[in-house]
Order: C-alpha cells, then sequence, then structure tokens
C-alpha cells in the first residue's frame, strides 16, 4: 500500500519540529516521521548532567519560547519536554516508530521508503539530525581491549565509575562534560586524550554569554570574532599550556572551517584541570591488551575507556544516490533538486539551535512559494502552457 502526502518531514528532532510548524504557518498539512517512540527521545537518552550550551533565549524554535522555569540553560530532560510542548502547541502531525529507508525520485514527486509503508510525496525534508550514528574509530587492537571500551552516547552518569581509572577520549562539549561528571562522581582517576587543542571559551563573561557574542561577531570579518575570543581565552582561562593544554596554533573560525569542530563552553573544565584533577594526555593510537597506546608513545591502563569521537551523519543510505552529499557526507548547500530540503545539518559558531529556526523559516517559505507557482501554472489555460513550454525550449536551445 502506498500513501500520498504533499510534504513529508523526516525526524521529529528540533530542526524537523522546527520546519513543520513553519509549514503550518504557511497553511500546509506536513507529515512528520520519526523513528522513535516519542518525540525528544534521543535528548532523554543523552547523559544525565547534559544541559545546553546555548542560552535559553536563542534556543527557542519558532513560535513557541522554552518556558522560564526551565532556566537559562535547558537540561537535555526539559528540553525534550519542551518538544513535546512544541507538537501540541502548532498540532502537529508525528508518526512514531517509523524508520525511513530509502528517499527515490519519480517523475514529479518523491517515494519514500520506510519500515512500514511507501509514501509518494512532493516535497520531502530531511531532518534526521547532526548528531545521528555514533562513530569511534577503528584503533588498531580495539577489538582485544581488556576494559571497557563506549561510545559517549551510551554513558549516563558516572555512578558505575565510581573507584575506577577512565580515560576519556575526545575533548569536545560531551568530552569535558563527562570527564568532569566522572570526577564528581568519584571517579579515581580521569584522563581525557586530546589530538589537537582544543578552542575554550567561558559559558560566560560578566553575566553575558558567549553565545550573545558570536550572534553579534557573525556578519564581521572571521578574524574580529578570533580576535575577541582570544582576548577572552587570555583574561579568563590564562596559559593552560604547562597543563597539557597550549593555546590551539589557528583561531577558531579557521579551524572551524577546516574541521567543523565548535568550541568548548567550559563549566567547570578548566577549574578541574588545573587542580590536577583531569590529566591531559596525548591522543589515542591503539589498543594492546589492558593498555592504551598513545601519540607519544607512552601508555596507560585505564579500567573504561569513554569514546567522546563524535557522530556522522548517516545520510548516505537515505539519499548517497542523488548526488547531494559533499566529500564529509553532509548536504551541500548549492544542490538544485525540486522538492528535496535538508534541515539541521549546519552547526555555527552563533549556535545550532537558533540557526534551526531560521533555516526552517526559509524552508517553509520555498515551499510555500513553489506550490504556489505550481498552482498558478495549474491554473492556466492549457493554450498558455503549451505556449510557455515551447518558450523555454527555444530558450535552451539559444
Amino acid at each position: 500500500m502506498t500513501e500520498r502526502h504533499a510534504d513529508i518531514v523526516i525526524g521529529a528532532g528540533p530542526a524537523g519540529l522546527a520546519v513543520a510548524a513553519e509549514l503550518r504557518r504557511h497553511g500546509r498539512e506536513p507529515l512528520v516521521l520519526e523513528r522513535a517512540g516519542r518525540v525528544g527521545e534521543s535528548w532523554r537518552n543523552r547523559y544525565d548532567c547534559l544541559r545546553l550550551n546555548t542560552a535559553r533565549w536563542w534556543s527557542s524554535l519558532p513560535g513557541l519560547e522554552i518556558p522560564r522555569r526551565f532556566g537559562t540553560w535547558a537540561s537535555a530532560a526539559d528540553y525534550a519536554r519542551y518538544l513535546e510542548l512544541y507538537v501540541e502547541h502548532h498540532e502537529l502531525d508525528v508518526r512514531h516508530g517509523v524508520a525511513v529507508q530509502r528517499i527515490s525520485p519519480r517523475t514529479s514527486e518523491w517515494l519514500i521508503q520506510t519500515s512500514t509503508v511507501e509514501i509518494e510525496a512532493d516535497n520531502v525534508i530531511v531532518a534526521t539530525g547532526y548528531d545521528h550514528e555514533p562513530f569511534i574509530p577503528a584503533w588498531p587492537g580495539r577489538a582485544g581491549f581488556t576494559g571497557e571500551l563506549i561510545h559517549s552516547s551510551a554513558y549516563r552518569n558516572a555512578q558505575r565509575f565510581a573507584g575506577l581509572s577512565v580515560l576519556v577520549v575526545g575533548a569536545g562539549n560531551s568530552g569535558s562534560d563527562i570527564a568532569v561528571d566522572l570526577v564528581r562522581g568519584g571517579a579515581s582517576n580521569v584522563s581525557v586524550s586530546v589530538r589537537t587543542s582544543p578552542q575554550i571559551v567561558p559559558r560566560t563573561v560578566g553575566g553575558i554569554p558567549m553565545q550573545t557574542v558570536a550572534v553579534a561577531a557573525r556578519p564581521l570579518p572571521g578574524w574580529v570574532g578570533d580576535s575577541a575570543v582570544r582576548l577572552v581565552q587570555r583574561f579568563v582561562h590564562g596559559d593552560l599550556s604547562r597543563h597539557g593544554l597550549p593555546a590551539p596554533r589557528e583561531g577558531l573560525s579557521t579551524q572551524f572551517q577546516r574541521a567543523d569542530v565548535v568550541p568548548v563552553i567550559d563549566v567547570e573544565f578548566v577549574r578541574r584541570v588545573r587542580r590536577g584533577e583531569l590529566k591531559i594526555v596525548a591522543a589515542v593510537s591503539a589498543f594492546e591488551g589492558e593498555s592504551v597506546e598513545l601519540a607519544d608513545r607512552s601508555s596507560i591502563t585505564p579500567d573504561a575507556v569513554v569514546a567522546a569521537t563524535g557522530y556522522r551523519r548517516g545520510l548516505e543510505r537515505l539519499v548517497g544516490h542523488l548526488g547531494v552529499l559533499d566529500e564529509r557526507g553532509r548536504p551541500m548547500t548549492d544542490h538544485t533538486v525540486p522538492g528535496l530540503y535538508f534541515a539541521g545539518y549546519t552547526n555555527p559558531l552563533s549556535g545550532n539551535l537558533r540557526e534551526l529556526g531560521i533555516h526552517a523559516r526559509r524552508i517553509g517559505y520555498q515551499v510555500a512559494r513553489s506550490q504556489s507557482h505550481a498552482n498558478q501554472r495549474t491554473r492556466q489555460p492549457k493554450f498558455v502552457r503549451v505556449v510557455n513550454s515551447l518558450v523555454r525550449s527555444l530558450s535552451n536551445t539559444d
């Protein structure tokens, strides 16, 4: 059996819900497909201490503010609840337990193959998430490691690591949060493996969120923002090189453009490093039995390893055959496939959640405009459509 819908949104995360709300605002009735059993499930499954690094007023989606009772820095659980409120407020049609397997073009529409049904649609908005599939590098000897190895997506809290020696691989936002949580939770020894010295910025300066500075600096040349960040880093953190964290060689914007890496938003990480409660070690090169070999030829023997090594978007299976992905598996911003849109696959320095609202409004407008043009063409007398088609054909041969 094949269903027919005008607009299909794949993914009921913040990006998908924001687009669906904007489509509703334009008088459309999108169907949102979600593989999980409820809205916000991916947020509920993150580590317990996770809070947004973006302020409440910069993190709301179009049409509904995050409740003030959730505080300035909403917890993951509260943000999941906000997404539920968002669905209720905008009366969005979300179908749960549906995994989308492939998107294929047809003559003038799209075929969406799912785990339950095939769906034909005029427009497909892919919003499966920036952090979709956990990634662990294929380190030599990894399978033979005698300790415990998990991805950060499987970490919940420090309770079962109390009294253990733990290595956290990666000093991004998840890695730094988890490392601090492990210290608080009583791990006997916590090391953080760092390949490239991260850009670390305080969450606030003088009570003002650093995100506010990033938003203000976004229209300016990159060197302006980089200079401001360097001044803040020197003033707030000072020289961390003797603790194993030398100043990055590149400016923040340069590093971001090259490696798609956002800065670490510091709450307690730097303080714990300075106290010696977190030990910075070199990058992981291999595993050997109970040992982890490091790039500087030293080794450590942790009881457990938490790989905060990021995610992949996993879009190849869905749309890899359409030629719309770049070499990193990200949607190309200049693709021109009618009726196919991507939402939530940028991670700007000014904040991903803020960006989602901007993209959602743009997509909603584009879909509504394209449908309006299609309706105008349909209403034209047949002889007018034939003449217009002939004119376009002649123009294309010139």
